[in-house]
């Protein structure tokens, strides 16, 4: 039997606005109004919504708990996840509640939509590159630090604000480690994104976040992962077999120009199939490709500028259509 969850909220900083204030009198169902479907995919469907008593644009993931065969365990689990992150590059999550048979699931909405939808136009060039990277590096950093495992790192699964913000999204397969496991060693994520060590099935931690970290760097910068001409289980097989991919590989002369040394650098350094010597999120953080934001020419502002040109005219190219918010996964 499912019963309604309790409502819960994330703490917020002084430039985010406050979370929806929840009360056991409010007619939940009725507060948010959905105005448009936005995708579907991992438990639900995702809603562009109204908050009626805020007046402020969120997003709705309805689960059909009667249709599922999904274990309800594992929805509430990626409510748990969602509900106890509190962190500017993660998608904030605002509360949840039962309606006959759908949990509705109340999240921020980010206009720019996900990574994936702004491949559409084609590759990201580096700057942009650089402040993803950099953002979802700090995100990645604090749920390593909450000692959990997201999975499931991918372009689909970085969702972008109108300004450029960077946000970790869709806790789906996301994990968590145990005080007296500090390894996992099931077999969960998108194939082509995967870590060695994960389709090997034997115990793997954060770091397998890092390797899907390297691949999700090589799709930005040609605009799908390596191996995506085969079939996932076949990539399945190559991915443990194969040497590590690197972006000389999966670029052709000319493109591969465009991109600096220390780009290679840190893709190369990401995808070490040795675990003991791929660094983990902060170490990567100090890695001269980063770093570089910093020198003359390269400083956040700008970057930060780059990335929200990239993003306007991406949306520009889509037909001026906001890209899907891609929280479903």
């Amino acid at each position: 039997m499912v019963t309604p969850a309790q409502p819960s909220r994330t703490g917020s900083t002084p430039s985010q606005s406050s979370p929806p204030s929840f009360q056991p009198s409010d007619d939940l169902g009725k507060r948010y109004k959905l105005l448009e479907k936005l995708g579907h995919g991992n438990f639900g469907v995702v809603y562009k919504a109204l908050d009626q008593v805020t007046g402020e644009i969120v997003a709705v993931k309805q689960i059909d708990l009667e249709n599922s065969d999904d274990d309800i365990s594992e929805i509430q689990k990626e409510i748990s996840h969602l509900s106890d992150c509190d962190s500017e590059f993660i998608v904030r999550y605002y509360g949840s509640f039962v309606k006959g048979y759908k949990l509705w699931i109340v999240m921020e909405y980010l206009s720019g939509g996900s990574c994936l939808d702004l491949l559409k136009p084609g590759p990201f060039p580096e700057s942009a590159i650089q402040v993803v990277i950099h953002e979802l590096l700090l995100g990645l950093e604090y749920l390593h630090t909450k000692k959990k495992i997201h999975r499931d790192i991918k372009s689909a699964n970085i969702l972008v604000s109108s300004k450029g913000k960077i946000k970790l999204a869709d806790f789906g397969v996301a994990t968590q480690l145990s005080n007296n496991k500090s390894r996992r060693n099931t077999f969960v994520g998108t194939p082509f994104w995967m870590a060695p060590e994960v389709i090997k099935q034997s115990s793997y931690d954060e770091k397998a976040d890092i390797w899907s970290l390297g691949i999700t760097a090589i799709e930005l910068a040609k605009g799908q992962p390596p191996l995506a001409e085969y079939h996932p289980l076949r990539v399945l097989f190559l991915i443990p077999k194969a040497k590590s991919p690197t972006l000389e590989d999966n670029l052709d002369a000319e493109r591969i120009k465009l991109f600096s040394d220390e780009f290679k650098d840190f893709i190369d350094c990401c995808l070490l199939k040795d675990v003991q010597h791929r660094p983990n999120a902060l170490q990567l953080l100090n890695h001269p490709f980063l770093k570089k934001r910093q020198s003359t020419g390269h400083n956040p502002l700008n970057l930060k500028k780059s990335l929200t040109g990239f993003i306007a005219n991406g949306q520009k190219l889509l037909g001026g259509h906001h890209p899907d918010q891609g929280i479903a996964g």
